[in-house]
């Protein structure tokens, strides 16, 4: 069984251990020992080995930065995804680390479960739950003719789901965890096109007694919070604000940044904001959402992308407030007159 520890971010690089990389972590991960979690089991490398078929590339479900994503079948035919790190320097063993200690911490249906570990080899591997319906980001940006269910409705519930799991991150942890990552592309979907919050390796946990951080800026282009951008100070907002670009993709269908579009619409959160000023907004909107919502639904749910996506992080809302705000746009009920203007917008 191997024992993931209640334990706060370890620099690996000041433990004087000697051996493999691995036993280096395994040493860090027993600096605090005084918890363990059950659930978490330890895989051999054989096992893992063969259970994706040696790492073959038709397994390869996902790849960011610091890994790779593989798809594994165990021998009890049970499904897992195996992340696999590239080339594990000292910054990157502070990722594997920071993915363990936090995913080990949190227990919420709409976040990635992590349900071992393998420390044998030179570079660790870390198995999840398998997510067998890709991406939002996929599901969005990549429309093929089959995505009947990315309905209005649909993409509230999964804005509702994602929003809570982030809240619970934000409050509810044992400490407070922020994502510093929140995108599309970190947002999976199972079976049943529910969301799952998944990378935590660039997250980071905030001492109760704390409000902010200061940190290196880490984030996606698109979705970086300006203020942590211009001032390295990452809060809560940071990923409130990142949730909003969300929130905006989801309502428009449109990418964060976009080089081939005019300098005007670029960067959809200065365009989201700008278009609401100028009462363009079902313009904006994707053709769909126009059809499906109700007017005053769609105009909440504007205003609630122009909090979250506010210069000054004080002035934005709250994960739990933003999730709070989604349940009650899914209650609004849409009436035959009431996208008669906007329906008449978008054909003019």
């Amino acid at each position: 069984m191997c024992r993931i520890l209640n334990i706060d971010v370890i620099d690996v690089r000041r433990c004087n251990v000697k051996g493999s990389k691995s036993r280096v972590i395994m040493y860090a991960l027993g600096i605090s020992e005084g918890s363990s979690v059950e659930s978490t089991k330890h895989y051999s490398y054989e096992e893992l080995k063969k259970a994706t078929n040696n790492y073959v590339a038709d397994r390869i479900v996902g790849q960011g930065g610091y890994g790779i994503v593989y798809k594994g079948i165990l021998p009890d035919q049970r499904i897992v995804a195996v992340k696999r790190f590239k080339v594990l320097d000292p910054s990157q063993m502070d990722q594997f680390i920071n993915e363990v200690v936090i995913l080990t911490q949190v227990n919420h249906r709409n976040v990635v479960k992590l349900l071992g570990c393998c420390l044998e080899c030179e570079v660790p591997l870390l198995v999840y739950e398998f997510i067998s319906n890709g991406t939002l980001h996929h599901h969005v940006h990549n429309v093929d003719g089959g995505l009947s269910w990315l309905s209005l409705d649909n993409r509230l519930r999964v804005a509702a789901e994602s929003s809570g799991a982030l809240a619970y991150l934000h409050s509810v942890a044992s400490m407070p965890i922020m994502h510093r990552d929140v995108k599309l592309a970190n947002i999976l979907l199972d079976d049943h096109c529910v969301a799952k919050i998944s990378d935590f390796g660039a997250s980071r946990l905030v001492p109760m007694d704390q409000t902010k951080v200061v940190t290196l800026v880490q984030g996606t282009l698109g979705y970086l919070d300006p203020e942590y951008f211009h001032t390295g100070e990452l809060t809560e907002k940071s990923d409130v604000y990142s949730f909003g670009v969300v929130l905006a993709e989801l309502l428009t269908g449109r990418k964060p940044i976009c080089v081939e579009n005019s300098l005007e619409e670029k960067n959809l959160a200065t365009y989201f904001i700008t278009s609401l000023k100028e009462n363009r907004l079902f313009q904006v909107l994707d053709r769909r959402v126009v059809r499906e919502g109700a007017m005053d639904q769609l105009e909440k749910a504007a205003q609630l992308v122009k909090r979250c996506l506010n210069l000054n992080g004080e002035e934005r809302p709250t994960m739990k407030e933003v999730m709070m705000e989604i349940e009650s746009l899914r209650k609004l009920s849409k009436h035959p007159w009431a996208n008669q203007h906007a329906n008449e917008e978008t054909l003019s």
